[in-house]
């Protein structure tokens, strides 16, 4: 059974974060229109019901009263100092339970297993593309739906331990998208240290932190040196300023408000087949935004598809029928997007 992406639905948990959509979004937009964007959907928590912004933002003034509603367990890539647990802390309001795990698969595991309601995952970079082993994780979470995307501008910093200067460095340590991402200004400024793969930045930070070496050095995020002690060697280290991650927010329960601007599909499928499905999407009124593609592993040809696509105002109520039709498409979940 396809859920419907606008029919009622009323999940155990209501989502707290922020819903909103970031269609049209500029260096014009003030704090005050984000805040109404960003709560102008938020939940009824006697009724499920959308709440007029008024209500909306005086629920926001009043979320730290522990009577309101439950408060839910959010897994994410940790550990602390992750650009992850900055789009998650972006995404839900204060208050929630941030579950930092090792993995992203350790994450949908706590998710999948009911041990979290949230997960939050990245997907792709600006420079460095999608990180494959997290498109397959959202690929194999067949009985989970995207809820919410945050856009998170990306600034990558090189840190060392503390007194440690550019001429001591011999070893880099990241993420393999913050070594993609610093690749060019490491060829520039440190043109003989080596690069060491980590599970993520704030990994990197933790363990320059623990080896207590001056010639080892890490890419992360800034607040990562304030959080493992150590001294910013450089900051802005990214090839671009227009740098930027994509995050899904994943739960067990599909959202089924109106306005909901964009939506996941996955699909199965020969590479022969896959215009016709966004053909087909398109002729629907739905845009292509993002699209991946992983080897299905049965034969040459076959693929895995993530789909992410967007309709000015609302996605269609005609898309679980659609699914439907399209061979080797499920629904992955509606949502709407949004950027720091």
């Amino acid at each position: 059974m396809i859920p419907s992406p606008c029919a009622a639905h009323n999940p155990d948990r209501g989502l707290r974060g922020a819903v909103f959509s970031g269609r049209g979004r500029d260096a014009k937009d003030n704090e005050e229109d984000k805040t109404m964007k960003r709560y102008a959907i938020h939940k009824d928590l006697h009724g499920g019901r959308l709440m007029p912004v008024a209500a909306a933002l005086l629920l926001c003034c009043m979320v730290c009263l522990p009577a309101m509603a439950e408060t839910a367990r959010v897994s994410y890539l940790g550990p602390a100092g992750t650009y992850t647990e900055e789009a998650t802390q972006f995404f839900f309001r204060e208050g929630e339970a941030l579950v930092p795990r090792d993995t992203v698969n350790d994450a949908i595991a706590d998710l999948m297993s009911g041990a979290s309601d949230y997960a939050v995952i990245p997907q792709e970079n600006t420079l460095g593309g999608a990180v494959v082993s997290y498109v397959d994780a959202l690929i194999g979470a067949e009985d989970t739906f995207v809820v919410g995307e945050v856009v998170l501008p990306i600034s990558q910093t090189l840190m060392g331990l503390p007194g440690a200067t550019l001429a001591d460095i011999r070893t880099v340590c990241s993420h393999a998208q913050g070594l993609t991402q610093s690749a060019q200004w490491r060829s520039e400024h440190l043109p003989d240290a080596g690069a060491e793969e980590m599970a993520s930045t704030a990994a990197a930070a933790s363990y320059v932190a623990q080896m207590g070496d001056k010639s080892i050095a890490a890419v992360a995020a800034p607040g990562a040196a304030v959080l493992y002690g150590l001294e910013v060697l450089a900051e802005n280290v990214q090839l671009t300023d227009a740098n930027k991650t994509r995050f899904y927010v994943l739960s067990r329960q599909p959202l089924g408000e109106e306005a909901l601007e964009r939506a996941v599909l996955v699909a199965t499928c020969e590479a022969n087949r896959i215009d016709d499905i966004i053909l087909r999407l398109h002729e629907a009124g739905m845009e292509l935004v993002t699209l991946h593609d992983r080897p299905e592993g049965s034969r040459l040809g076959k693929y895995h598809y993530v789909i992410e696509v967007e309709q000015e105002g609302s996605i269609s109520s005609d898309l679980p029928e659609l699914v439907r039709e399209l061979e080797g498409v499920r629904f992955a979940g509606c949502f709407n997007a949004v950027e720091k």
